[in-house]
């Protein structure tokens, strides 16, 4: 075996080391334990029912729930944006549209009873 000069500093590492473990490990389950609890209560919050068979509802089934409502979310998010969009576009066509009618003039045919059309016909 190896001599007592060797073997404490080895001892005294090893069991500050165990003792901070044990810390970190109380700290993780006192966190674990706290984000079930939170689980639990999203759960409730969105009304999630366990499925047949289970006793609690399980984190693929909240999650694939939350993935289909998130997908349709984003397919209708991006429908409205295309006819916000759309209708943008069309009330600046026909802002455009009257402006362009306003800026433009027309010609009124002359009338045969001007001056110059008497004067035309006399020569």
């Amino acid at each position: 075996m190896s001599d007592e000069g060797n073997l404490q500093p080895f001892k005294d590492k090893m069991e500050d080391f165990l003792a901070q473990a044990k810390s970190e490990l109380e700290t993780l389950d006192t966190q674990l334990s706290s984000t079930h609890k939170l689980f639990l209560e999203l759960t409730v919050f969105f009304s999630v029912k366990a499925k047949g068979g289970e006793k609690e509802v399980s984190l693929n089934t909240l999650f694939s729930i939350w993935h289909e409502f998130s997908s349709d979310f984003k397919d209708q998010w991006k429908k409205e944006n295309k006819a916000i969009l759309k209708e943008r576009l069309k009330a600046a066509e026909e802002c455009f549209r009257q402006a362009k009618e306003k800026a433009s003039y027309s010609v009124k045919p002359k009338h045969a009873s001007g001056i110059k059309a008497k004067l035309g016909m006399k020569i």
